[in-house]
């Protein structure tokens, strides 16, 4: 089954080049696009959709509202930030709402492909780079909640994969970390993203940083 998607940015020609790009992949099945946050909400409402492409820049609700909102009325949904700028604050915003990564405009139509596939399947997309500047940002707010309270709905390995989650960990080094196979590794990533209520690994280092499970460092 495709992957149902939504293209929402206020740039006409954009949106043409990018819905062209995208229908000669046998994997995607762009649904609609929209020229503003207002209607990126009201097509969500309407219809199904996997993965939605959304500007950050928009007239009417920007990028980042639309994107709480979309996340609220169909939490199974994923977005995907589409930016002219690398790390921007404002696209960080957005993955603080619930996106699932950011690609810049100019990326490839091949990458754009991928991206989209990825999120639909639960993976974050960001960069290494993006990660540790996500952290920056994450880290200069206070904890809201107690730590141990956050972390009572885990078992105590689920704990231990959580904490290493939060500090960019892959699989790989979870699994060497923790003498644990890669298969066990999975089972348990899909289990704290699952109780945590959490769409993929990006929003476990906020969450960590945000009810103080990890302190700044420095």
């Amino acid at each position: 089954m495709s992957v149902r998607v939504l293209l929402a940015d206020d740039q006409a020609l954009f949106r043409e080049a990018v819905a062209a790009m995208l229908k000669r992949d046998a994997r995607l099945d762009v649904v609609g696009s929209v020229t503003s946050g207002d209607e990126a909400i009201a097509f969500v409402r309407a219809h199904a959709v996997d993965v939605v492409l959304m500007d950050i820049r928009m007239p009417g609700i920007d990028g980042i509202a639309a994107t709480r909102e979309v996340l609220r009325m169909r939490p199974q949904a994923r977005v995907l930030v589409l930016t002219t700028f690398d790390l921007d604050e404002y696209v960080f915003g957005a993955v603080r709402e619930g996106a699932s990564g950011f690609l810049t405009k100019d990326a490839s139509p091949e990458a754009l492909a991928d991206a989209i596939i990825a999120v639909a399947a639960g993976e974050p997309v960001m960069s290494p780079r993006a990660t540790q500047a996500l952290l920056g940002f994450v880290r200069e707010g206070a904890p809201s909640s107690d730590p141990a309270a956050a972390l009572e709905v885990l078992s105590p390995r689920e704990r231990d994969v959580a904490r290493m989650l939060a500090t960019g960990a892959s699989n790989d080094d979870i699994a060497r970390r923790l003498f644990l196979s890669g298969n066990t590794v999975k089972t348990h990533v899909k289990a704290v993203l699952a109780k945590l209520g959490l769409p993929d690994r990006i929003h476990v280092v906020i969450w960590a940083y945000e009810r103080g499970v990890l302190r700044p460092q420095g």
